[in-house]
Order: structure tokens, then sequence, then C-alpha cells
């Protein structure tokens, strides 16, 4: 029987739309033209403004900064309410955790963003790198905890019943019991945290202060005041960087399994 090719062709079509983008930007940043309508050649005059460019890296420096403290914190406070949310889930107060920790997943960010700024307003909080890195926070620990929680759901408790019945106590099971069975999780939780925290724009862009511009904020204003040639250069060194990070994440895998 004749095999179709309408799935093969849908298939490209689909992978052409995902991806030529990106193949077209990649291309631009290699392009000395002021506007990418023509191509005037291979040059990386915008890869050496980039990287002559102060306000760029400040940028960088404060979306690391938030990034790493903010996945930190979440990784600690999400793995801690995954566990009290698995360990107790009948009681009446640990489904309403349940609600509050879920909550953030569904409100719009724009929501999100708005109440954050009025809270922090009401209390007197100046906006800067601090409520940047609080309201991260605040959306990260809800991420963090549903992937430990899931995989809490396959957790077999009897294992640290069984440290304890050797003699350890219950912090030697839970750190060496416990957490390493849950590290994947953590793991991933932590990553989605991250990468949340560097690409979050909107719940930023209401909580940023003075000079607490974060990259997402400055390639908004980058457009805004027209400087795409040396967006394609960043957005390509961040392909790369992305790229990078999970060609590796899938070597340390495969060399554990």
């Amino acid at each position: 029987m004749k095999r179709s090719r309408f799935p093969i062709a849908v298939t490209a079509l689909v992978l052409a739309f995902l991806y030529l983008p990106i193949l077209i930007l990649v291309a631009n940043s290699f392009n000395p033209a002021r506007f990418s309508s023509r191509w005037e050649g291979f040059s990386l005059v915008w890869y050496a403004r980039l990287f002559h460019s102060p306000e760029i890296w400040e940028a960088v420096r404060n979306t690391l900064i938030i990034a790493v403290s903010a996945t930190a914190v979440s990784v600690t406070l999400g793995t801690m309410a995954a566990y009290a949310l698995h360990r107790w889930a009948a009681s009446r107060l640990q489904r309403l955790h349940y609600t509050l920790i879920y909550q953030p997943l569904v409100v719009p960010e724009i929501l999100m963003g708005i109440s954050l700024l009025m809270a922090f307003v009401a209390v007197g909080l100046p906006l800067g790198l601090f409520t940047i890195f609080l309201a991260h926070v605040t959306f990260c620990v809800s991420y963090v905890a549903m992937t430990v929680l899931g995989r809490l759901q396959d957790f077999d408790f009897s294992v640290i019943e069984a440290a304890r019945d050797l003699g350890a106590s219950p912090w030697q099971a839970a750190r060496r019991v416990l957490l390493p069975l849950l590290m994947p999780g953590i793991v991933s939780g932590a990553l989605l945290a991250f990468t949340l925290s560097v690409d979050d724009f909107v719940v930023t862009f209401f909580v940023a202060g003075p000079g607490s511009t974060t990259l997402p904020l400055r390639i908004y204003s980058m457009i805004k005041y027209g400087a795409p040639p040396m967006i394609n250069a960043l957005s390509t060194l961040l392909l790369a960087v992305t790229l990078t990070a999970v060609l590796l994440s899938q070597r340390l895998a495969s060399r554990r399994s």
C-alpha cells in the first residue's frame, strides 16, 4: 500500500512555521544592513556594538541576579509546600493551601502585576530589584510546587520508614533518602522557575523601578526606539546559550541513565 505524503507535508509546514522566523533572525544578525530588507554581506558589526553596550550588560546582570535568587527561594518554598500538600492532603487547611498555591498558575499576568504593584505601593516599598525578586518568587513557587508534587505522586514513603527503622534520624532520612529521590522533580522545577524569571516581561513591567531594568524590558525599549539589528545579535546569543544548556542537560541525563 502506498504511503500518503500528507502527514510529512503537514509536519514540514509546521516545522517551517516554527523555526523559519528563528533562522531569519539568526541570518539577519550577521547582516550589516540597518534594515533587514536587503542582504549586504556577512559581518559581526552588530555583535561588536552589542558587546560595547553597557546598558545591555547591566540589564543582563539584573536579570541573572533576580533569576538566580528567585529560583533558590522558590525551590526551597515550593519543595516544602509540595511535601506538605502531599503528606497532609486530606486536611481542610491543605485544601486551602493547594488553592492558594494553584492560583498564580491561572491568574492573568497583567492582573498579578497590577495587584503586586498596588500591594508594594500600599506598604511603602520602593520599586526596584527587590520588588521584582518578590514578584518572581510569587509565581515561581507555584510552578516548583506543582512539579515536585507530580514527582511525589509516585513516591514510596516506605523507604523513609525503612531508613528510620535502620536508625536514621528524621533529618538524615530527609537528606539521604527523600531529597535524592525527589531531585529530578526539584531540578525540573528549578529550571522552569529560572526560565520563567528570565523570560517574564508583564509582571516585571509593573513592579520595576529606576535602575532595575531587566533584559526583557531592555529589549522592549530597544524595539520601541528602533535598534532591531542589535536585538537580532542578542537573540542569537541567547539562542546559542539555551541550546548549549539543553545539550549539556541531555548529555548528563544520558550518562546517568
